[in-house]
């Protein structure tokens, strides 16, 4: 089993960063092999011209990133792990070029991310973080995937950088995300 997880923070090595390294450390001592992703830009945001539908081949027309690299990550995990840092009560640009165009793709070619486990990340300096965690479950919702939970919402807390590893509760969310999605893994697997 794997899991891919997306860093779309501007900040390679930030506070999300450090939340999705929680996560797979628990899923790394289930067994589970992970990957962490740096979303590195600049990244397109999808532009409607629908050649995913027309196509069907997995891929995204845009070409000059690394989107459809992702996608692929994507199609061949079990799990699916997206982290974003809050912006003004939103997601960054990275994140939600990921979202959209690895979305568009996934309904284009028979929900290709259907029965997944999925799991959103959430850094956060006070407030706003809930729309962002509501934005990244509503890719895994529309594409049929299974949402792994924890003990609270998948938030750490945090301004500066690796700040959120001061965040006891933030972090104890973050390695209980990672036990619930190993085991939701297993059960699918079944």
């Amino acid at each position: 089993m794997k899991v891919v997880a997306f860093n779309g923070s501007p900040r390679r090595d930030g506070n999300t960063a450090a939340l999705l390294a929680a996560v797979l450390r628990e899923l790394e001592g289930q067994g589970i092999e992970t990957e962490l992703v740096h979303l590195k830009g600049p990244l397109s945001g999808c532009i409607a011209c629908n050649k995913c539908f027309e196509k069907k081949n997995g891929r995204c027309s845009l070409d000059k990133d690394m989107i459809n690299e992702c996608i692929e990550k994507m199609a061949a995990a079990d799990g699916i792990i997206i982290g974003s840092p809050t912006h003004f009560a939103d997601l960054t640009p990275q994140t939600k070029a990921l979202i959209d165009r690895a979305g568009f793709v996934a309904k284009a070619n028979n929900d290709m991310f259907k029965r997944k486990a999925g799991a959103a990340v959430v850094a956060v300096r006070r407030a706003g973080a809930i729309h962002v965690f509501d934005s990244i479950n509503h890719l895994f919702l529309i594409s049929q995937m299974i949402i792994a939970g924890s003990s609270y919402w998948n938030i750490g807390m945090g301004l500066h950088e690796r700040d959120v590893e001061k965040d006891a509760e933030g972090l104890e969310t973050m390695r209980r995300l990672g036990q619930n999605m190993g085991w939701l893994l297993k059960k699918i697997k079944e």
